[in-house]
């Protein structure tokens, strides 16, 4: 392979499978229509290799989650994904590694009728950028500034278990049983984007937004947003099977203790990376709510209500209000996630 061109001829030059795309890969820049009566809604994000990646990771993977993350932020937002740029920089041109790499990419692509439309290639430490555009109407977007006083809360699918197999992967404890390992690695590495979840969602959902730096940090951004406090039950908190079997093995416990830390808690609220949709509704259309979640065989909890009063309170059984000790992931702060 001689260069640049030859990388985008071979690996994302393809035939165009949408009728709204003109142009796609190949011109300056593409040509695309968007629906009449729709909006168009675009979102970004850059995996960075060392920071939200081992650099070793399967490329195959690779190419999937950075299309995922991409899509969970359609979600959050009600909308239908259509279109996706990637900016791709790389060491040098591994036509192995790239060929894994759209193996992940394009079949989550095919998934989700995303069409790759254009981008860019250049040389450099390995980071990987998608800009992901979807369609949704006026009335209809989820916007965080939506959420009112009297909501239930509801988080889709379980939480803490891309947190929890990162520790373990730092650790290398191995306590956990294989199954369970592989597991928590897998929704760490390929998150389920809830898309078709959220688009079943529409017309029902005040206020929506994904699960990307914790249940803390996220549920915290959409109460300020919508100038609301909530209150959300610990025991409510969705956890797996392989979750709560290594939460309890001796040695992930004793990794995981800080203070008066609840090991689990602190990873639901706080660790990240679930990529779940965290959405508030109003209680008379919890019955619609949880009917379209079962016909997608989605996981979901009532984890908790909004409050005029401002703040975030986490409470236990007993009532006694928990405190996590972290707020969430913080792009800038000392913490490496990979």
């Amino acid at each position: 392979m001689r260069g640049e061109f030859d990388l985008i001829d071979t690996f994302f030059k393809r035939p165009l499978q949408r009728g709204d795309v003109l142009l796609g890969v190949g011109d300056d820049a593409a040509m695309l229509r968007v629906p009449p009566g729709q909006e168009l809604l675009v979102s970004i994000d850059t995996l960075v290799a060392g920071v939200h990646f081992f650099p070793d990771v399967d490329p195959r993977t690779l190419g999937y989650r950075a299309l995922a993350v991409n899509l969970s932020d359609l979600a959050a937002m009600g909308a239908e994904p259509a279109w996706a740029t990637l900016a791709l920089t790389l060491p040098a041109i591994d036509t192995s590694w790239l060929a894994r790499f759209c193996e992940g990419f394009y079949t989550l692509a095919r998934d989700y009728n995303v069409a790759l439309v254009g981008g860019n290639t250049t040389r450099g430490p390995l980071s990987i950028t998608v800009q992901i555009h979807g369609f949704a109407r006026a009335d209809l977007v989820f916007r965080r500034a939506a959420a009112k006083v009297g909501d239930l809360i509801y988080v889709t699918g379980a939480l803490g278990d891309a947190g929890l197999a990162l520790h373990l992967m730092q650790s290398g404890i191995a306590e956990c049983s294989e199954a369970h390992r592989a597991y928590l690695r897998a929704r760490l590495d390929c998150p389920t984007p809830r898309v078709r979840e959220a688009l079943g969602l529409r017309a029902l959902v005040h206020a929506a937004i994904d699960l990307s730096d914790g249940l803390y940090a996220d549920l915290g951004h959409m109460l300020a947003a919508s100038g609301v406090g909530a209150t959300i039950q610990l025991a409510e908190l969705p956890q797996s099977e392989a979750f709560q079997a290594c939460i309890q093995a001796p040695s992930v416990a004793s990794m995981l203790k800080v203070e008066d830390a609840l090991p689990w808690a602190e990873l639901m609220l706080s660790a990240g990376d679930d990529y779940e949709l965290c959405f508030t509704v109003a209680p008379g259309r919890a019955a619609a709510v949880e009917a379209v979640l079962k016909e997608f065989y989605c996981r979901y909890a009532r984890i908790g209500v909004i409050d005029a009063e401002p703040g975030f309170r986490c409470v236990h059984e007993d009532g006694a209000l928990y405190h996590p000790h972290r707020s969430g992931y913080d792009h800038f702060s000392a913490m490496p996630s990979a």
